[in-house]
């Protein structure tokens, strides 16, 4: 019985709001959260005689994107209108791009789960405004429109259909979300729509070269989604192929509850939003200067920040990857080796570790959690100095989480200063063995697993301050 192989062919374009003050094309207001309908400018709303006027800063940020991913920067673009028509939407049209893209040609690689890197290829990066937003929330009979949104500065970053799997996708996303953070270009808020993708899934015969008929997941706006949605339209699109179906060209919506994809509307081919360049807007005309200007403006990108990692604390390349997969996070670990000045695998296994559990368990951002890179590296250096154990460090950074002082001033107030004196020490170790007869006879008989037995009572009988390997030492000439 033959059976089938199929292979999957994703593109992603991902919409990345920019990080600017102001609209891609009037003065309003780009910030989150106000009252519906106080942020948009009779230009947002397409009034008559109301003349666009671009935004430098959004040209920019597209610049410093395209430079990031190796792509080739416009001399000469242009704004196009997209004709369509949308409740939402109050000009009938959206100013976007679309034969002269600001951006194009460019690649980022992408870590699969076997180690390997793929090249993914950037086909365009191009400017546009956003639309309002629909609310059918608290509405029984109608639907209610914020047009605040409208006119806030997308870069639309557009790949080439060179991802094959969910992961692949979502491994891509997470480089992307990473990137425009690093370049403080999105602030990559999924939960806000700052940063989302429109997933073009389709199926074809492994081994085939024409691509299948695709559809687009619209609006995705979290990892987990963006992989579930797609597994889910792979599936789909091939449980209609074998039951001798067609798929049709359409675009489609993911319902998480359900975990499923639904029609949403037929989709449309470049042709119906009738392209024609804005008559409102000049084209836009980049000197080279000024991409310098940006390129000398350019930060540490992520995986230029990972190799160094690598290099001059000699992290492995997973403990690299994690260090640095936010800029914010790379920075800190750094401040906490300078200030640490001990070794920077402790430093990373503390970062990596209680320092982003109790983040994570607390739900607090980096820059608000209550223990600093400065107190972290104190409690480091008390563990480098002996003074105290790693097992009761523990224990000071909690409370040091809590805010009850910094490193030296819960050591001495708790009194955890670690025993080192061996004289201390060996009475515990006398007593120990002499509480347990049994244990020391079957050790000396060569069950030598006990003397982890040993080793636990001892430690607990002098609180977790014990040197262990003081302790180990001892007991090993005791024994």
């Amino acid at each position: 019985m033959f059976i089938m192989e199929w292979e999957t062919v994703i593109g992603l374009e991902v919409h990345a709001q920019l990080q600017t003050r102001s609209k891609i094309f009037s003065g309003s207001s780009t910030a989150y959260g106000a009252e519906p309908n106080t942020q948009a400018s009779l230009i947002d709303l397409g009034y008559p005689g109301m003349l666009p006027v671009l935004n430098k800063e959004a040209v920019r940020m597209a610049v410093k994107l395209g430079l990031a991913i190796g792509a080739k920067v416009s001399e000469r673009s242009v704004f196009a209108r997209k004709n369509y028509f949308y409740p939402d939407l109050p000009k009938g049209y959206q100013i976007s791009q679309y034969e002269l893209p600001v951006v194009y040609e460019g690649s980022m690689d992408i870590e699969l789960d076997d180690g390997s890197t793929k090249t993914i290829g950037v086909t365009r990066a191009h400017l546009e405004e956003d639309a309002g937003k629909s609310l059918h929330e608290g509405f029984e009979t109608m639907t209610g429109i914020d047009l605040n949104r409208a006119g806030t500065p997308l870069l639309e970053i557009v790949s080439e259909p060179d991802l094959r799997s969910p992961k692949e996708a979502v491994a891509y996303m997470k480089k992307l979300h990473s990137l425009v953070r690093y370049l403080e270009i999105c602030d990559g808020n999924m939960q806000e729509g700052s940063f989302r993708c429109d997933a073009n899934v389709s199926v074809r015969p492994k081994g085939q070269k024409e691509f299948g008929t695709r559809t687009e997941i619209k609006n995705v706006n979290s990892f987990r989604f963006v992989e579930k949605a797609i597994e889910y339209e792979v599936e789909r699109q091939i449980d209609l192929l074998e039951s001798g179906g067609t798929v049709v060209q359409e675009t489609r919506l993911y319902d998480p509850g359900k975990g499923e994809t639904r029609s949403m509307r037929t989709k449309e081919e470049a042709n119906d939003y009738r392209y024609f360049p804005d008559p409102d807007l000049l084209p836009l005309e980049i000197e080279s200067s000024f991409v310098e200007t940006v390129r000398a403006d350019l930060p540490e990108l992520p995986d230029e920040k990972k190799a160094r990692f690598q290099g001059d604390y000699g992290l492995n390349a997973y403990d690299a990857g994690v260090l640095t997969a936010t800029r914010e996070m790379g920075d800190f670990y750094e401040a906490v080796v300078k200030a640490s000045g001990g070794d920077p695998k402790l430093a990373a296994n503390w970062v990596m570790g209680d320092f982003s559990g109790f983040m994570n368990k607390d739900g607090v951002e980096l820059e608000a959690a209550p223990v600093t890179a400065e107190g972290l590296a104190g409690l480091i250096k008390r563990i480098e100095d002996k003074t105290i154990s790693g097992k009761i460090a523990k224990d000071v950074f909690e409370a040091m989480w809590n805010g009850e002082g910094d490193a030296d001033t819960i050591i001495d107030k708790k009194g955890l200063k670690q025993i080192t004196d061996s004289s201390a020490i060996e009475p515990i170790i006398d007593e120990v063995i002499a509480n347990n007869p049994e244990q020391l006879e079957q050790y000396r008989a060569g069950k030598d697993k006990l003397f982890g037995f040993f080793v636990g009572q001892v430690m607990k009988a002098s609180k977790g301050k014990a040197n262990p390997q003081q302790v180990n030492e001892l007991l090993k000439k005791k024994l």
